[in-house]
């Protein structure tokens, strides 16, 4: 298996230029797509326990813009959780899990550091 995993939607823009990048260097990674294989509360418990909040809610996707003004309200960890599982289009694409740590969204920069 390899060490990296690409977490994300595989029709997202940010997830195609990610995986191209990875081909083209060569980098071995598995691909977990949140519709195929599903996002689940340890997967996101995970996130949370090594990803800011901030980072990890696109604020600005449609998604998120469609959630009612109840919804946006992030009281709890609880809540957190029951909202992402709901909405895993709310999770920024694409998460880069490696062996140090986690890459949020495509920034050429970090995935050089991958090579």
């Amino acid at each position: 298996m390899a060490c990296i995993i690409l977490y994300g939607i595989k029709n997202c823009d940010n997830i195609k230029k990610s995986r191209k990048w990875l081909d083209k260097n060569s980098v071995e990674y598995s691909f977990h797509d949140f519709y195929i294989n599903g996002i689940n509360k340890p997967i996101i418990i995970e996130f949370l326990d090594n990803i800011e909040v901030s980072l990890l809610i696109n604020r600005r996707s449609t998604s998120w813009r469609k959630l009612s003004e109840e919804q946006k309200i992030i009281s709890s960890r609880p809540k957190i959780v029951e909202l992402l599982l709901k909405n895993p289009t709310l999770i920024k694409r694409p998460i880069v899990k490696t062996k140090s740590g986690y890459i949020v969204g495509f920034d050429q920069k970090e995935f050089n550091a991958l090579k």
